[in-house]
């Protein structure tokens, strides 16, 4: 007997709630006070989860950064804030990632990371200490946990919607709804780290307005790598930004009110955070290569290539990124060989492309190594693109990869470019290696007519010197140096 339409509707929604029901979802979290719902992770599941979790990351990331005394100082500043929230005894792990990307999360159980790139952005080290605050906050809130459950229970209401109404499309809608709901925290939950943040800020000695003003630091950061990037007014360029939606003015009134309220002497600690980033890896590291304008070079892996005239590259863990304004992509990236004697054409026609059905698949030579490129058209949501692959066998166990998106309106005119980009790529040696070297933070002191225009010409960046200066400073447009002050500037 067919169930009447409207029952047919019903009925999973009320086994879904039996469920819940079921599971004592909703229980009081003791951190924040709340109603929160974690039926589907448990305490001992987070802890677990984070372990499994946290050399992946690592991995994914960059590894961490153990150059120098940062890391240690890193976690005595997790521990310190840690100490002062409602789980004192539960063990954390501090750790910085070496990426240059303007980064901070947390993994369940315990993990809290900042990546190197946001400390050479904080002025001080309340603003450091803020960051991880915040962090610590996600964990102690069980975010995660609620996140979790929340998809989940999204995820069985739409697979028994599916069901139980004969519709897999709606089911398959529910678990798109679902997955998109659990990749980032909510507006709310931000706001609840935030205010777990400057209640340990606060607690540990530190001034909660740090917080407000790290903010305004991420702002002017991202209106930089907007700029660098050429796309001023668009949507935000730093990762910090798409995973953390923030409120600056709610932070600033409740950082104030924290401060207020306050019966101790409130800290910055300028000095002791510049003496601890003196020497800090800026930008690209030697195990990830380095951009140099429009070049490409891998100091450790000794090879090179460059780009054609209109690219910007930006690099990271996964590749390198060409992108040009007119749409064009040059994506760079490593690979393995099936076996050690596996050819190049073999490798692109069966492997990297396999089912693609290429054209004009062939054997070149680059430089002395063996290669092969073919090509192919894709449609993407910007619409239909010429696709260029070549596969470079550098060693028996690494190949070496160009894809190359072209709009089919600019093809013609991005060919000789491309091409010239292909046979650049060759190796070097150390000697031509050693030529490009790191660049690191060196902490100054500001004396009797200094400017920022004299700094921004000792910065060892590829663009907007003065800007980065500025940047790095906490520097508004037009605002002077004092004799005496502390500042970061770029070097070789």
């Amino acid at each position: 007997m067919r169930l009447e339409p409207l029952r047919a509707l019903l009925l999973p929604l009320t086994l879904l709630g039996g469920l819940v029901f079921g599971l004592s979802g909703c229980t009081t979290n003791p951190v924040t006070g709340g109603q929160s719902f974690t039926p589907f992770m448990s305490p001992a599941d987070e802890k677990r989860i984070g372990a499994e979790e946290h050399p992946k990351l690592l991995a994914e990331f960059g590894g961490a950064y153990e150059e120098g005394g940062v890391a240690n100082y890193v976690s005595s500043i997790g521990n310190l804030l840690k100490r002062t929230s409602e789980t004192p005894n539960e063990r954390f792990t501090f750790t910085v990632v070496d990426s240059p990307v303007v980064n901070a999360f947390a993994l369940p159980g315990g993990y809290v990371y900042v990546t190197r790139g946001l400390i050479t952005l904080a002025d001080d080290e309340a603003e450091l200490a803020g960051v991880i605050a915040h962090e610590i906050g996600h964990v102690t809130a069980r975010h995660t946990a609620e996140r979790y459950s929340r998809g989940m229970i999204a995820g069985l209401g739409a697979g028994l919607l599916g069901i139980l109404t004969e519709s897999p499309q709606l089911g398959q809608l529910g678990q798109l709804a679902a997955a998109a709901y659990i990749q980032g925290y909510s507006r709310e939950q931000e706001f609840e780290a935030d205010a777990l943040g400057i209640r340990y800020m606060t607690r540990a000695g530190y001034d909660p307005r740090a917080m407000a003003s790290f903010l305004t630091s991420l702002e002017a950061g991202d209106r930089l790598a907007q700029k660098i990037a050429g796309k001023e007014g668009t949507e935000p360029a730093m990762d910090l930004f798409r995973s953390h939606p923030r409120t600056g003015d709610r932070i600033a009134r409740a950082a104030e009110a924290a401060r207020s309220q306050s019966h101790q002497t409130l800290a910055l600690d300028r000095e002791p955070y510049l003496a601890a980033i003196d020497g800090l890896l800026y930008g690209d590291s030697p195990a990830q290569g380095f951009v140099r304008g429009r070049l490409f070079i891998h100091p450790e892996l000794l090879f090179r290539f460059e780009a054609p005239p209109g690219f910007r590259l930006r690099n990271s863990s996964e590749a390198v990124i060409g992108e040009h304004e007119n749409g064009a992509l040059i994506i760079f990236d490593g690979a393995k060989p099936s076996s050690a004697n596996q050819g190049m054409l073999d490798y692109l026609r069966n492997d990297w492309a396999k089912g693609r059905g290429l054209e004009s698949a062939e054997r070149i030579t680059i430089n002395g190594l063996p290669a092969a490129t073919g090509q192919t058209r894709i449609n993407t949501n910007e619409g239909r693109y010429d696709a260029r692959l070549v596969a470079i066998r550098l060693s028996a166990d690494a190949i070496y990869r160009f894809l190359m998106l072209t709009p089919r309106a600019v093809t013609d005119a991005l060919n000789e470019g491309l091409r010239r980009t292909t046979f650049s790529f060759r190796r070097i040696g150390p000697s031509e290696a050693a030529q490009y070297r790191t660049r690191r933070l060196q902490i100054v002191v500001v004396g009797a007519g200094d400017t920022p225009e004299g700094f921004a010409r000792l910065m060892r960046v590829d663009d907007f010197p003065l800007e980065t200066f500025r940047v790095l400073n906490g520097l508004r447009p037009g605002e002077a140096l004092r004799a005496g002050q502390r500042v970061k500037i770029v070097v070789e």
